[in-house]
């Protein structure tokens, strides 16, 4: 999907002879927090985005750095990370999600949890209210339909997209019922790169889940799921555009399960170590970067205003 502000975007940087850049960021629950270490050593560097696409934590993420694209919006961000806890984002604890399952009630926990972190986040209530503009990947409940938000409120957006079936409630929008974008494109490349863009930094923290134990019958789920999604994105790595710089940052190992908040400082610095060691390889040339020369016709996603 290219926009009529991604297309400016590209004018003027053609004309400054700067390089067109894209931030990906992925899905992938807690284990969301190592790409605020990611983005502060990109910052660090000088690095910043024209465009930022993102699902689940990565949109939230990704809302609070298209507000405030700099270090000081990626420390308010990661002190929102480092705050956190079990009760803060599923609240009503075991009891609550007990009796929920009993009376056969669609989700575990409400929201509520969500609805605090992201006003935490970013004051944005808008779209229209971000420096760089954001694309939030949601799936369609009843089709199975991939979902781009670009427009309108952003809170409903972000909650959709982080939306984890079963788990949180599903949003109700424009006569759609919106999930965790997660379900159909945790790492959602194919939005950078069907746009005008030189080069793409992936923050793709999603694969991490596979590095916990499986301590409970959600973490099965999700496990299962991550596997499916990453040959969607295999594949899409496979065919990067000629001329499309894709460079993909490491992530530490998280063995954390999915409700565990605790030692968010560490992954945050280990993450932002780890990036900044990726990108000095890289500029030495050791880090290889990707170049492909082939592109397949994906069935793109209809924009949905939010």
């Amino acid at each position: 999907m290219v926009s009529r502000g991604a297309s400016d975007a590209a004018r003027a940087h053609a004309r400054a002879g700067r390089p067109l850049t894209a931030f990906v960021l992925s899905g992938g629950g807690n284990q969301g927090v190592a790409q605020v270490g990611m983005l502060r050593g990109l910052a660090e560097r000088g690095i910043v985005p024209d465009v930022v696409i993102g699902t689940s934590a990565g949109a939230l993420n990704g809302a609070s750095l298209c507000y405030a694209p700099n270090l000081t919006g990626i420390a308010r961000l990661a002190n929102v990370w480092m705050g956190l806890t079990t009760a803060s984002v599923f609240p009503g604890g075991k009891i609550s999600r007990a009796w929920n399952v009993v009376r056969r009630g669609t989700h575990l926990f409400s929201n509520e949890g969500l609805v605090r972190l992201i006003d935490e986040a970013t004051p944005a209530r808008s779209f229209a209210d971000l420096q760089v503009p954001l694309r939030v990947i949601a799936a369609d409940l009843d089709t199975g339909d991939e979902v781009v938000l670009v427009r309108g409120p952003l809170k409903q957006a972000l909650l959709a997209s982080a939306g984890l079936p079963g788990v949180f409630p599903v949003i109700e929008h424009d006569g759609r019922r919106l999930v965790d974008g997660g379900v159909v494109n945790s790492v959602p490349l194919w939005h950078a790169i069907s746009g005008p863009v030189d080069r793409v930094y992936v923050l793709n923290v999603s694969g991490s889940i596979t590095d916990r134990p499986q301590r409970s019958p959600l973490d099965v789920v999700m496990t299962s799921f991550v596997h499916a999604r990453n040959q969607r994105y295999e594949l899409e790595r496979r065919h990067v555009p000629p001329g499309v710089e894709l460079i993909e940052l490491p992530r530490p190992r998280d063995t954390r399960d999915i409700f565990d908040f605790s030692g968010g400082e560490a992954l945050i610095e280990e993450a932002y170590q780890l990036t900044l060691a990726a990108l000095a390889a890289h500029d030495r040339g050791d880090l290889p970067s990707s170049r492909r020369r082939h592109h397949l016709p994906f069935r793109r996603a209809r924009p949905v205003k939010a």
